[in-house]
């Protein structure tokens, strides 16, 4: 699939057969996504997988809660995603490249993180997976950081010094799968968004 059609068709899927993909394309789609761009080539970023229900399961218990679980509409299908990715940074990774020769500021003065890079790192590498997810014909979705971040990477092993990004589910897609109420907003005109030369 060309990369137009993938940015086009990308979608994010709530629903989920259940059925694991094959290990080798998940493989793939996460050897690419360690391929995004990183500042300073750092790669402050790195990625769970937890794949099949005993290690999924383990996720939702974590970020979400009973109650929560009960009123979701969404929660049956979007549990059943048979693979899980959690997109950690390592900010400590990015102060210290930042301080090696070729980075270091010439003024002295330590860098200002006005725009956090490993933020920035983490989300390329999350887009990365969400479009090569596309091109395989998986169905993926991108589930923010609310809570449980503390309990999470207690539980599994992650160093202290990483900040959790979020979650992307990866699996087979099935219907149905309502578009989020979001998509009423619509998409804001090309030409309220480029601005050339000055706004």
């Amino acid at each position: 699939m060309e990369l137009r059609l993938a940015v086009r068709q990308r979608r994010m899927s709530r629903n989920f057969t259940g059925r694991p993909p094959d290990p080798g394309v998940v493989d793939a789609i996460l050897a690419d996504a360690l391929r995004a761009p990183s500042a300073g080539n750092t790669q402050g970023r790195d990625l769970v997988v937890l794949e099949g229900p005993s290690e999924t399961k383990q996720f939702w218990e974590t970020t979400t809660d009973a109650a929560w679980r009960a009123r979701s509409g969404r929660f049956a299908g979007l549990s059943r995603a048979p693979v899980v990715v959690l997109v950690f940074a390592a900010p400590g990774a990015y102060r210290s490249r930042y301080e090696e020769p070729d980075k270091r500021p010439t003024s002295g003065v330590p860098v200002e993180w006005v725009v956090p890079f490993w933020f920035v790192d983490a989300a390329f590498a999350t887009m990365t997976i969400l479009l090569r997810a596309t091109e395989e014909g998986l169905g993926a979705a991108f589930l923010g950081n609310f809570r449980g971040e503390e309990v999470l990477r207690v539980q599994l092993g992650v160093p202290g010094d990483r900040r959790w990004l979020g979650a992307v589910l990866l699996g087979e897609a099935t219907g149905p799968d309502p578009p989020s109420s979001s998509l009423a907003r619509g998409r804001r005109p090309f030409a309220d968004s480029v601005h050339r030369g000055a706004w």
